[in-house]
């Protein structure tokens, strides 16, 4: 009899803990579902509080830096839907109003006035280690863009010809520029810029072509460097051995910040 009465006592204690297990997973659940229609309130709550709002763009005039403040908003904001119109120079969000007035200070922080400087190039001109005349070339570039010059001429040359079908034919021509081509792309940063110059020197020579007796020949000089400058500090780019002579001209160029 005592055996039974233990076994008993074993089964019921072994029932009490399995309802007490049911218990604990029936109140998770009921806690779980009580938490997961709160959760979904506040992001319904937050979709609706969304608005729209333009920011229009004073300084940006090209479409690599209209794009350039849309990745910056984008990773900041990973909520917000940014749209960037160039033609209006402006960007379109739908977001909340705390993170359109981050946005718009964003915005303020890298929409600037782009710097100006003045480039002046300096071109020595040496025939046998003498000095024959200096010339100076100026171009006025800001930063992040590009400034081209050219001197000299434009050289007609015939490229082909054909026939209409009548008894003449059609000569065509193309035009080779021939002198002196300076090109300056500019970006600044702190109290220096970083300058990629390109200064190409051309000229006519004597001797002919022997592909065609019309056809000219063109000596050509190239010379492209990247170097950083400090306001007011010339830097010497480099020198070219003129071709058909002993003449060399050594350029140098220096950056003046304008505005």
């Amino acid at each position: 009899m005592i055996l039974k009465k233990d076994a008993t006592l074993s089964h019921w204690m072994n029932f009490s803990a399995m309802l007490a297990g049911f218990a604990f997973m029936l109140f998770a659940l009921t806690a779980g579902a009580q938490t997961e229609p709160a959760e979904g309130k506040a992001a319904d709550a937050k979709a609706a509080s969304s608005t729209y709002g333009t920011i229009f763009l004073t300084y940006v005039t090209r479409d690599n830096d209209l794009q350039d403040i849309q990745t910056n908003l984008r990773n900041m904001l990973p909520r917000t839907k940014i749209y960037g119109i160039m033609s209006q120079r402006a960007i379109s969000l739908w977001a909340s109003p705390e993170d359109i007035a981050l946005a718009r200070k964003i915005v303020a922080d890298l929409d600037r006035p782009k710097k100006i400087y003045r480039l002046t190039y300096t071109i020595a001109d040496t025939d046998n280690g003498k000095r024959t005349g200096v010339e100076h070339y100026v171009l006025v570039v800001s930063s992040g863009d590009k400034s081209a010059f050219k001197q000299g001429s434009r050289v007609p040359i015939m490229t082909g010809s054909y026939d209409t079908g009548t008894t003449t034919s059609n000569s065509q021509v193309q035009y080779l520029d021939v002198g002196l081509g300076i090109e300056a792309t500019l970006d600044g940063y702190g109290d220096g810029v970083r300058l990629r110059s390109k200064v190409e020197q051309s000229s006519l020579a004597e001797e002919k072509s022997g592909i065609g007796a019309q056809d000219p020949m063109i000596h050509q000089t190239q010379l492209e460097a990247t170097t950083t400058l400090e306001p007011g500090k010339p830097v010497v780019l480099g020198s070219l051995d003129l071709p058909g002579g002993t003449r060399k001209q050594e350029i140098e160029v220096v950056s003046e910040l304008v505005k």
